[in-house]
């Protein structure tokens, strides 16, 4: 196992590569950006299709008004995706960006969307009671087209920048007020990015006879299908862990390759359901659930575990406080608490059991004839009852939680004891140093204070130290992958300066949706998961002035437990 730790840690320069990939980057925080769009769509099915459950019928003008603002969130997905992975593309291209030359955001947002429409829609005419009409085919407007959407973000950022690194624009008098003048210098790379966009989508059709988008999915069909079998699901779980355990964010790269098909997927699930049929896909949107039941690596039960059956007060403390969190799949206090990160004791159980996980829902929903699932919650809502709400509350689906529970304690139980054997050996041995320690620190006092009569001189007043600076009206961003494990910090600030009564604000959010507001912060905070990006973004506050602090596993977790301790450490790092 040693030798598996150290060939991980020979490679870790390369899956950190892989992580900040801008690409990968731009994608991931495109998706996160529109992550209301699914939650809040969802929201209006439940309120459309649950009451039925139960044998309640609302009245049917209730749930047109429900799918309609289902059809127009949910299904503009693809072009709101399109922008959004634009914008943050631009951000990072603008690192990237000679002097003096800066890409306009909003225009490559706006242009990323058109060009996406051009990729994916269809244009027809229809005859409605003896008139002709020109609509659209929207069915590619939603989430089969997030693979246009993505293809048409990088192709438009990509013209922007051939253009204004050239000059390639409409220059305008100085006199001309800043706004208007950036209209028109972004005419001619906007342009370009449409008609690029436009003359791919010609071609395509007249090739195959279907929009781009289309040929996309009949060209990936293959992966899909493999995906959605026990070793494609496997290789997905797998490799989303592996990245974890290696201290990066596995979701943000493993993900971005499958969310498209994984919303798919719970679409047709719930078109299913409603329809009175089987929902039979398993890798959907909330099979992160299962895979991540408790977080990646499966760590629900972990806790408990801890907390009933391991003897080391390291473990016991850290399943006290990793409890709430884990629950509400926020596990990174339990991820660098323990550690499990790097821990080679962890490695097989932290990277197998996601696995073991959806494999058993597959053959749940194939062979069992649970429901795939087909409702999307809320990343943070507990494993359980995520699990019972997305596949519309089958009761088999109890049994198939009670199985993962128990199966998940029986990978993890046998590992953890042997890493609980250790740290109590290290405990034991640690509390004889202690009591050695304090045995000759104590024999010198007493020998001194039986012979010496001379008065001990009061010591002198110590000079202020970093720690004793001020901090009071300072503005601290915390950042984390999804604002979850940011919270923590956060919050323990704000406790911390009530009671030392500084007036210190903090806020917790996403990495990659902090472009717009770090300027607003005095102070911004990356939690371990994102410390990977810390020179991507250290280019941005030395730009704008503001300190930059990036503490490790351990310490960031003792921070988020000890609030005053969590201003003390402000105190001492502002002002180096």
């Amino acid at each position: 196992m040693d030798a598996i730790i150290k060939m991980l840690e020979k490679h870790q320069p390369l899956f950190e590569k892989i992580g900040k990939n801008p690409f990968l980057q731009a994608i991931k925080d495109g998706f996160l950006g529109c992550m209301p769009i699914v939650l809040t769509s969802s929201i209006f099915l439940l309120i459309a299709t649950l009451p039925g459950v139960v044998g309640i019928t609302l009245p049917q003008e209730i749930i047109d008004w429900c799918n309609k603002l289902y059809n127009f969130t949910m299904g503009v997905m693809g072009i709101m995706c399109a922008g959004t992975t634009a914008k943050n593309f631009t951000a990072s291209m603008n690192r990237r960006m000679p002097d003096g030359k800066v890409l306009n955001d909003s225009s490559t947002m706006i242009a990323a969307q058109c060009s996406m429409l051009l990729l994916a829609v269809t244009q027809l005419s229809v005859t409605v009671d003896g008139s002709e009409l020109s609509v659209m085919d929207c069915t590619s407007m939603g989430t089969r087209g997030l693979y246009s959407a993505f293809i048409a973000a990088f192709i438009t950022v990509g013209v922007y920048m051939f253009c204004v690194k050239r000059d390639l624009t409409i220059q305008l008098p100085k006199e001309v007020p800043g706004a208007i003048a950036q209209n028109f210098r972004d005419i001619i790379p906007f342009g370009g990015a449409v008609i690029i966009c436009a003359l791919i989508d010609a071609a395509v059709r007249a090739l195959s006879g279907v929009p781009f988008s289309e040929i996309l999915i009949k060209l990936l069909s293959p992966l899909f299908a493999a995906a959605e079998t026990y070793p494609g699901l496997i290789i997905i779980q797998f490799f989303t862990a592996f990245f974890w355990f290696i201290g990066i964010h596995g979701p943000s790269i493993v993900q971005p390759g499958i969310d498209p098909i994984r919303l798919a997927n719970q679409a047709e699930n719930l078109q299913v359901l409603l329809a009175g049929g089987h929902p039979a896909h398993s890798l959907c949107f909330n099979l992160s659930l299962v895979g991540e039941f408790g977080g990646t690596g499966a760590t629900f039960i972990v806790p408990l575990l801890l907390i009933l059956f391991m003897k080391s007060k390291q473990l016991k403390a850290v399943g006290k406080a990793s409890i709430v969190p884990v629950a509400f799949a926020v596990n990174e206090p339990l991820l660098f608490g323990a550690p499990m990160v790097l821990n080679p004791y962890m490695f097989i159980p932290f990277t197998v059991t996601g696995c073991v996980n959806v494999c058993l829902a597959k053959f749940f929903i194939d062979v069992v004839g649970m429901n795939g699932f087909s409702f999307v919650v809320p990343w943070a809502t507990p494993g359980p009852i995520g699990i019972f709400i997305s596949t519309n509350f089958q009761l088999i689906s109890l049994v198939f939680i009670l199985l993962l529970l128990v199966i998940d304690a029986v990978i993890y139980l046998p590992f953890l004891k042997a890493y609980d054997k250790m740290l109590c050996d290290q405990e034991a041995e640690r509390a004889g140093e202690v009591a050695v320690e304090a045995a000759v620190a104590e024999a010198p006092a007493a020998a001194i204070a039986e012979t010496s009569t001379e008065p001990v001189a009061a010591p002198e007043a110590a000079a202020p130290s970093a720690a004793g600076k001020s901090v009071d009206g300072l503005k601290v961003l915390v950042l984390c992958a999804g604002a979850g494990t940011s919270a923590l910090l956060a919050n323990a600030i704000k406790e911390g300066a009530a009671k030392t009564g500084e007036n210190i604000a903090s806020s917790a959010g996403a990495y990659g949706q902090h472009t717009a507001i770090m300027d607003q912060y005095d102070v911004i905070v990356l939690a371990p998961q994102v410390r990977t990006y810390y020179d991507d973004i250290k280019v941005d506050t030395d730009r704008l002035g503001i300190k930059l602090l990036s503490p490790r596993g351990q310490e960031y977790i003792a921070l988020t437990r000890d609030p005053e301790g969590a201003v003390k450490w402000l105190r001492e790092n502002v002002s180096k």
